[in-house]
């Protein structure tokens, strides 16, 4: 275990890609679906989330991916996305359970998606603003 900046003892980060569509209607789902309180969030682009991946060991200018990091340690791509549906209420905390299958076969549907998120669900301009609906929850 270790001290992560910007984070409470016993709380959680989610990174996302500030840019990515789909990345943002996926934090906004989990804020709209009640993930639990004790996980926040930050765009890999923003100061805080550079300083969070370099806290943990991780190359800031080359992750583009979802990373879920807590004292305990980080997780990218399809078990962050797991790790973080087991803090959320039933029924969406049951898909934790993918995370049992095996990890090259989540990461491969993982990174196809990633890997066509721009084509399929467009980018914006720049890092796309959430905090003002949940001030509380972005670092």
């Amino acid at each position: 275990m270790f001290t992560l900046p910007y984070l409470d003892s016993g709380d959680q980060v989610i990174l996302y890609d500030g840019v990515c569509r789909l990345c943002n209607a996926w934090v906004r789902f989990l804020l709209r679906h009640r993930v639990s309180p004790r996980i926040r969030f930050a765009a890999i682009q923003s100061d805080k989330g550079q300083a969070l991946l370099h806290a943990v060991g991780l190359p800031g200018d080359t992750i583009s991916t979802l990373v879920l990091i807590n004292a305990d340690g980080h997780w990218l791509r399809a078990q962050a996305v797991c790790r973080a549906m087991a803090h959320m209420p039933w029924p969406w905390r049951a898909l934790a359970i993918l995370r049992r299958l095996p990890d090259r076969l989540t990461t491969h549907l993982y990174d196809l998606i990633a890997r066509n998120r721009y084509r399929l669900f467009g980018q914006y301009d720049r890092v796309h603003p959430l905090e003002a609906d949940y001030p509380d929850r972005f670092l």
